[in-house]
C-alpha cells in the first residue's frame, strides 16, 4: 500500500539529519570563527585571528602582541557572554596564545 505525502523541504531534512548526528552544537560552536569580527568588534578584531574550537567548547585566538593576550585574558567573562549569546553551541574557554 502506498501512501502519498509531501516531500519533506530540504532545510527541514538537512537539520534534523545534523540534530540526529550530534552535529548542532558543533556548528553553533564553529560558526564563531566565521562571526568573530562582528562579535568582538573592530578593534579587537585586528590583534586577534580565531583558529580553532575543541569538541570540549574551547576556542583557540591567536593574538598580536603578549601585552593584548593579557588584556583580553582580564576581559575574557564578557567576551565569553558576547560569543554565546544565542548560540547552541557554548564555548566553555578561551585560550589566548601571543604571536
Amino acid at each position: 500500500m502506498r501512501t502519498d505525502s509531501k516531500p519533506t523541504p530540504l532545510a527541514e531534512a538537512l537539520q534534523a539529519y545534523l540534530k540526529q548526528a550530534g552535529l548542532v552544537r558543533r556548528i553553533g560552536q564553529a560558526g564563531v570563527l566565521e562571526e568573530w569580527a562582528v562579535l568582538v568588534g573592530p578593534q579587537i578584531a585586528k590583534v586577534t585571528q580565531p583558529e580553532s574550537v575543541s569538541g570540549e567548547g574551547q576556542l583557540r585566538v591567536r593574538v598580536a602582541t603578549a601585552a593584548w593576550a593579557a588584556e583580553l585574558q582580564l576581559m575574557t567573562p564578557q567576551i565569553l557572554a558576547r560569543l554565546n549569546t544565542g548560540r547552541s553551541g557554548r564555548i566553555t574557554s578561551i585560550r589566548w596564545l601571543a604571536g
